[in-house]
C-alpha cells in the first residue's frame, strides 16, 4: 500500500530536514604573513531534533551515525539504509582493498580513497551515509568539511548503545558528544541537525528518507 503524506496521517511523526538549513557561515578573518592557513569556519546553527518514526532528510545530504557498538550500527544501517551506493564505511573500503595493497599501507590508503568517495559523491549531490569507526570528532571532521565545502546539509544521528558495550577508553568522548549534542552544540563541528537515538527510541525509527517533503495538498 503507498505511502500517505504525514498530512494525512495524524498518528504518524515525521521529521523534516529541508533547504533552509544546508548553509553554514565562515569567517575571513585576515591571517599573518608566513603563518599556515587556518581551516574555514564551518560553524552553523544546530537544531535538535526529537525521535520519530519517519525521518526526513534532503537529497544530497551527508548524513553520520555514530555508535560506540560496530554490531548497534551495523544493525541501524542494515535496516534502515536502502540505497547500499550511499552508504559509505571505512570497514567497507578496507574489505576492498584487503589483498591489493600492503597491510602497512591499508589503512592510509582506505582512509583516502573513502575521502575521495564521499566528495565525488557530495559534488555530483548524491547522498552520503557515513559511518565511522569511532565516536570522535576528528574521524567526522574531513567529512562534514567536504560537505560544507560543497554546500551540502551536514547530520548526525547518535545511536546508543548498552554501557557494557562502550570501551572504557571510548567513556569521556562518548559522554562530551552527548552533552555537546543535547546542548545543540554540533553546530560548531559543521552539522546543522542531530538526533540521538537512546533505549528504545532506534526500533521506533521505521524509514529514513531522502527525498523532498510531500506537496500539501491545496
Amino acid at each position: 500500500m503507498p505511502e500517505q503524506p504525514s498530512a494525512s496521517r495524524p498518528g504518524s511523526r515525521s521529521v523534516k530536514i529541508g533547504a533552509d538549513e544546508r548553509t553554514g557561515w565562515s569567517s575571513e578573518r585576515p591571517r599573518r604573513e608566513g603563518a599556515p592557513e587556518r581551516p574555514a569556519n564551518i560553524a552553523t546553527h544546530c537544531k535538535v531534533l526529537k525521535p520519530a518514526d519517519r525521518l526526513r532528510y534532503s537529497p544530497g545530504s551527508l548524513v553520520v551515525i555514530v555508535s560506540a557498538s560496530a554490531a548497534e550500527r551495523e544493525r541501524f544501517v542494515a535496516r534502515l539504509i536502502e540505497d547500499r551506493a550511499s552508504l559509505l564505511t571505512p570497514a567497507k573500503v578496507r574489505k576492498l582493498l584487503a589483498g591489493k595493497v600492503s597491510e602497512d599501507d591499508l589503512a592510509e590508503r582506505a582512509r583516502e580513497l573513502l575521502l575521495a568517495a564521499v566528495t565525488k559523491r557530495l559534488q555530483n549531490r548524491e547522498t552520503v551515509v557515513l559511518v565511522p569507526d569511532g565516536v570522535g570528532a576528528e574521524e567526522r571532521e574531513p567529512f562534514v568539511r567536504i560537505a560544507a565545502a560543497a554546500k551540502r546539509p551536514r547530520h548526525l544521528i547518535l545511536v546508543e548503545t548498552a554501557r557494557d558495550q562502550v570501551a572504557e577508553e571510548d567513556l569521556p568522548t562518548l559522554n562530551a558528544l552527548r552533552r555537546a549534542l543535547d546542548a545543540g552544540e554540533l553546530g560548531e563541528e559543521g552539522f546543522q541537525t542531530a538526533l540521538r537515538l537512546g533505549g528504545g527510541t532506534a526500533s521506533e525509527v521505521k524509514r529514513i528518507l531522502f527525498r523532498p517533503p510531500p506537496k500539501e495538498d491545496d
